[in-house]
């Protein structure tokens, strides 16, 4: 029996578009642990669930999240691209996730998106917006940016965050501990180093992404790994459930 829980990457990403509504939907309908998503900051400040900078690779249209207003942005196809059975799918606001996951226990991992663009005040516009739902306490806030993560542990020291990085470190739990953060968000081949373990040991999850070997998951929940992220989720479950 293995621990390890099952969170859905951008949602169900392996057989839903991306970060849309009806990934995190089938991802409900499959009952995972966690949803990961992505979120940027529209020009009018909105919050919307996207990966990339750009909506150029997930949708009909082109040019910066930054650059474009909520309502522009909700006017495109963010389907499909992946197929055209999902042509209706467009891109959420975080508002409209929260809304979906409200009656349900799912822990939330919202990746602030603040490295490659830097959205002033980002920050407190997730906090405000995970508040307005009620959905703080069942939510981790992590980022590649730690400026970001230091400023989230400082202006909420109640909320779960972590750092996200992809190469071994040195005694990461310490750092993590120096910026107000209480987990580690890393990638597939650290978390089979002698540091995973030592930071699990210490009180520190390794939640690792994104996990869609067969293989890498058993052998991950064999080392119980706090939590595999992945684009399969269904696949997943079923390898946890034969453990």
């Amino acid at each position: 029996m293995t621990n390890t829980l099952i969170y859905a990457h951008r949602g169900s990403k392996g057989t839903h578009p991306e970060n849309t509504l009806l990934a995190f939907e089938e991802a409900i309908r499959l009952g995972v642990d966690g949803i990961e998503l992505d979120v940027h900051l529209t020009k009018d400040e909105q919050l919307v669930v996207i990966h990339d900078e750009t909506v150029d690779r997930t949708t009909n249209g082109s040019g910066k999240v930054r650059d474009m207003t909520l309502e522009e942005i909700k006017k495109l196809d963010a389907g499909s691209w992946f197929s055209d059975e999902f042509s209706h799918a467009t891109i959420p606001t975080l508002g409209e996730v929260l809304e979906l996951l409200k009656d349900t226990d799912i822990r939330l991992n919202v990746e602030i998106k603040n490295d490659v663009v830097q959205y002033l005040n980002i920050e407190e516009v997730v906090l405000k917006e995970l508040e307005t739902y009620s959905y703080k306490d069942k939510s981790i806030i992590s980022s590649f940016n730690h400026y970001t993560v230091k400023k989230v542990s400082q202006l909420d020291p109640e909320i779960e965050t972590a750092i996200l990085f992809m190469e071994l470190l040195v005694e990461p739990w310490k750092y993590a501990k120096s910026i107000g953060a209480s987990a580690l968000h890393v990638y597939v081949p650290v978390a089979f180093a002698d540091m995973s373990r030592k930071a699990q040991d210490s009180g520190y999850p390794v939640r690792v992404f994104t996990v869609n070997d067969e293989a890498l998951m058993s052998q991950l929940m064999d080392l119980n790994i706090d939590t595999i992220m992945t684009d399969f989720p269904e696949k997943a479950m079923k390898i946890r459930d034969a453990k």
